[in-house]
């Protein structure tokens, strides 16, 4: 970390983090690695420990929420059901945190699984075993979205087909989450912006965020073009956020996607150099949404690709310096605790 932690008082939930244990998958890596698995490679192992190291760096972390990531999923059963072993995974490091044993950090106190939404309305089934594992904790579902033409962007996340958003039975699952007060985590990269826009005015009922500012690029076909497109990005997320259904998380731009060659492994940029890097995306998004529907995101272990957990946090305040007390409270607590409902009193 390079200097003093700002503004440690100030209360921040973060609402989007993982939880994993990927060294066997690592083992089994084969080079040449894409980006992505080099941030797996970085941290094999996240879990409550790690997680506490990083919480407790200096910024004031009173929760989180765990987001989905494959992981701890149940080794038999009907496939449609194996996620749910994430949640009960989740549910226990959840039940840990709570016991005061650890900290006041109250680490999981929302959850966001994974259900396959092509299952239409038979999704019902998954919903139900998430609410029944989460401990009062299960709050929606991430279904990834992300796709381009170019596998080489997405590498090992390149699994999911073109216009899932637009798919007639996701469509169906997702008004299921709005009828039953889930929310949806939705992940897409910048060229696919549109497709959240229309699936949000088909169903608005259901409380949508969209992932990472949008995940503008700049891998991959996309190298060189990332402030080329700025404003097709920046016209995108306009749209978005003119529906009320939607909010944004402020982040995971230290991911590889961006494609910004300043981040990368041992280059440990300063705050500073971050804050400069990545103002003009979360701007525009707070200027878009407001500070009542966006919310910072610290998307842990994967931006450890680009920034330190204390850095990242000290980057976004410096965003932020002129934001009101108001404003601020929004942005690192209150849009996230209201968005996922959470209860971190006792």
């Amino acid at each position: 970390m390079n200097g003093p932690i700002l503004e440690p008082d100030l209360p921040i939930i973060d609402p989007h983090h993982h939880l994993w244990d990927r060294r066997q998958r690592v083992a089994e890596m084969r080079a040449p690695l894409h980006a992505f698995e080099k941030t797996i490679q970085l941290t094999p192992l996240y879990l409550l420990d790690q997680l506490l190291a990083d919480l407790n760096t200096g910024h004031n972390i009173i929760a989180t929420v765990h987001v989905q990531c494959g992981a701890f999923y149940r080794a038999s059963g009907p496939e449609a059901l194996r996620p749910v072993g994430e949640t009960e995974f989740i549910n226990g490091v959840a039940a840990m945190s709570a016991s005061g044993l650890y900290g006041p950090v109250r680490a999981c106190a929302g959850m966001v699984g994974f259900a396959d939404l092509r299952l239409g309305d038979g999704v019902d089934a998954v919903l139900d075993a998430h609410i029944a594992a989460g401990g009062g904790r299960f709050r929606g579902v991430r279904h990834m979205m992300a796709h381009d033409e170019d596998p080489t962007v997405l590498g090992p996340l390149a699994a999911m087909p073109a216009g899932l958003a637009g798919d007639s039975a996701v469509r169906a699952a997702v008004r299921r989450l709005g009828a039953r007060g889930l929310s949806l985590d939705a992940w897409v990269l910048e060229p696919q912006l549109p497709e959240i826009a229309d699936l949000a005015r088909a169903c608005p009922g259901a409380a949508i965020v969209l992932n990472h500012a949008g995940t503008p690029l700049g891998v991959g076909n996309h190298a060189g073009k990332r402030d080329e497109r700025f404003p097709i990005w920046r016209d995108s997320i306009r749209q978005i956020a003119a529906l009320p259904n939607v909010h944004v998380k402020l982040g995971g731009l230290a991911m590889p996607f961006p494609g910004f060659a300043d981040l990368g492994p041992g280059k440990q940029p300063s705050s500073q150099q971050l804050a400069g890097l990545w103002r003009p995306w979360i701007e525009t998004c707070i200027e878009a949404f407001g500070p009542q529907r966006c919310m910072f995101e610290s998307n842990f272990p994967v931006d450890r690709w680009g920034a330190s957990y204390p850095t990242l946090w000290n980057a976004f305040k410096r965003i932020t310096a002129g934001a009101s007390a108001t404003e601020k409270q929004a942005l690192y607590a209150g849009a996230a605790m209201a968005f996922y409902r959470l209860d971190i009193s006792g």
